[in-house]
């Protein structure tokens, strides 16, 4: 009879969950590579074009120092990533080692520590204390609750170093590119900065505005900061060049 009603039990569970198909982003950490690589890619070359058009350089010029822009750009942000993603592994392994070495060293104070983790949801130590039994009978599960609850660690997946190296150079490479293009086509430079001006701060709002929405739920707002940030820039760069 045990087993029917753990099986009955357990059928539940699995049409409750299936009846419950919850709709969360889980992606974050793509969207915020493709973030930084776009929106560096974006203002970047943008305002470098737009000083050396005020330094009346040639559309050829501005276009040759653009794309090696975008292309030392592209690389050193890739790398900056790959050396984030990287350090963050590094330190997931070794909070997951001391944490290891003190659940078998101190397992009484780790116990302690659990405690004090599910108090804090307002359960009494009646309610906690078999959870806290249970997992000490499971050192895995126990190692995996202190990393996410205790220290707030999320494991990292293996490949997500080289993805986000990746990630970020080609976000920036398209980025960077918008306002190039006008200069790959129109001789004059200050129709094409002109031209350039147009495009990249289109292309800034619609960014904007779609990093608003998979971020604050603000992507009008987002939209226009992100455009108002980008224009300063090459405002600065333009003025800067043609002061000099």
């Amino acid at each position: 009879m045990a087993g029917q009603g753990e099986t009955t039990t357990g059928t539940t569970h699995e049409k409750l969950l299936k009846q419950h198909t919850e709709k969360h982003f889980t992606a974050g950490e793509v969207v915020r590579d493709v973030i930084i690589g776009v929106s560096d890619g974006l203002t970047v070359p943008f305002a470098l074009a737009a000083g050396l058009s005020g330094a009346n350089a040639s559309s050829s010029i501005i276009l040759t120092a653009g794309l090696a822009e975008v292309a030392a750009g592209a690389i050193s942000m890739g790398l900056g990533g790959y050396l984030a993603a990287k350090s963050e592994a590094d330190h997931y392994m070794r909070e997951l080692k001391r944490e290891q070495e003190e659940i078998i060293n101190v397992p009484d104070t780790e116990a302690a520590e659990v405690e004090d983790i599910l108090a804090q949801y307002d359960l009494e130590p009646h309610e906690y204390a078999p959870v806290v039994n249970a997992l000490r009978k499971k050192p895995q599960a126990w190692l995996d609750f202190m990393m996410k609850f205790e220290l707030g660690l999320e494991k990292p997946q293996p490949r997500r170093a080289l993805e986000s190296a990746f990630t970020i150079a080609i976000a920036y490479i398209l980025g960077g590119l918008v306002p190039l293009l006008p200069y790959m086509f129109i001789p004059i430079a200050r129709k094409a900065m002109l031209t350039s001006v147009v495009l990249t701060l289109v292309a800034l709002l619609f960014f904007g505005y779609v990093k608003g929405h998979f971020t604050d739920n603000k992507p009008i707002k987002s939209a226009f900061q992100t455009a108002l940030i980008g224009t300063i820039a090459s405002a600065a760069a333009y003025g800067i060049a043609k002061a000099v």
